[in-house]
């Protein structure tokens, strides 16, 4: 008769493991990331805003519409 015996063999500990430094430097990236991109997105949306409020540009865009309407 033969016996057969199994032995868990545990993985290597995260310090071990190939690249656990760059993993650990990079945790929270893609969070920050996304915080600048939105930071950046409602800054243009303000200055877009105060672009088009601007008197210049409501009378160019009234007066384009305006003639665009005529064509037809």
């Amino acid at each position: 008769m033969t016996t057969t015996r199994a032995v868990a063999v545990a993985g290597p500990e995260p310090e071990e493991r190939a690249g656990a430094g760059e993993q650990d430097s990079e945790r929270g990236l893609a969070t920050a990331e996304y915080a600048i991109a939105t930071v950046a997105a409602a800054t243009f949306a303000g200055i877009l805003l105060a672009v088009v409020k601007g008197g210049g540009v409501k009378g160019m865009l009234t007066s384009l519409i305006q003639s665009a309407l005529s064509l037809g």
